[in-house]
């Protein structure tokens, strides 16, 4: 069974030729702010491997 994530991104505002906002991680009910473009893929990355780490802690768990 593959897993889904759903993020909803926000733009707030352009400045320095990228974007500033926030990103809600709907599953785990989160939200952040991020400053950058590449913030905003770095949240959503880390976010993803955490949920990684969970699912592979759930399958060793017996």
């Amino acid at each position: 069974m593959k897993n889904t994530n759903t993020f909803v991104v926000k733009i707030v505002s352009q400045q320095n030729s990228t974007w500033q906002g926030s990103v809600t991680w709907t599953e785990e009910k989160k939200v952040q702010n991020f400053r950058s473009a590449l913030e905003l893929l770095k949240l959503i990355s880390g976010a993803l491997d955490e949920g990684d780490i969970e699912a592979e802690g759930g399958n060793h768990e017996k």
